[in-house]
């Protein structure tokens, strides 16, 4: 028998059913706090390139002084000075630059790739908008789970 009131109605375990009026539905819980709209996200695409820029920039620098420095650590030398000023300048600019995508709850998958996540609902369900630096538009989506290998058009 199906409850007159069966649309305001909840299936619990064992086939159980609750009955809650609308305004005692709870919320459904989602992993991330922040979720972007297909046109919210395509908006910072062009932060996200320079930011990409940077950072890839930055990283070639600290390779570059970290082989700097373990050539002198190597021969005994002192490894202070400008080179370990540079180094600590690079990392901390690299720092706030990460400190962007993570205050926008933006994740970083592959930084030589340029391949990115921003958190999405679509059709209810919580997922990721899928871009990759060489793309001219948000063009996929996958899974929480699955990763790239699961994109799916849009």
């Amino acid at each position: 028998m199906i409850h007159p009131f069966a649309r305001d109605c909840l299936a619990g375990p064992s086939r159980t059913v609750f009955i809650l009026p609308p305004h005692k539905f709870l919320p459904m819980e989602h992993r991330f706090d922040k979720h972007y709209t297909r046109d919210e996200a395509r908006a910072l695409l062009p932060q996200i390139h320079k930011w990409l820029e940077l950072l890839n920039r930055l990283r070639h620098e600290l390779e570059r002084f970290d082989k700097r420095l373990s050539g002198l650590a190597e021969q005994g030398n002192d490894i202070g000075g400008e080179t370990v000023n540079n180094w600590i300048r690079a990392l901390a600019d690299m720092q706030e630059v990460l400190a962007e995508f993570q205050r926008r709850r933006i994740f970083i998958k592959d930084l030589e790739r340029g391949l990115i996540d921003f958190p999405a609902i679509m059709g209810g369900k919580e997922v990721f908008l899928c871009w990759e630096q060489d793309e001219e538009e948000i063009e996929f989506w996958h899974d929480l789970d699955t990763g790239f290998s699961g994109r799916e058009r849009l």
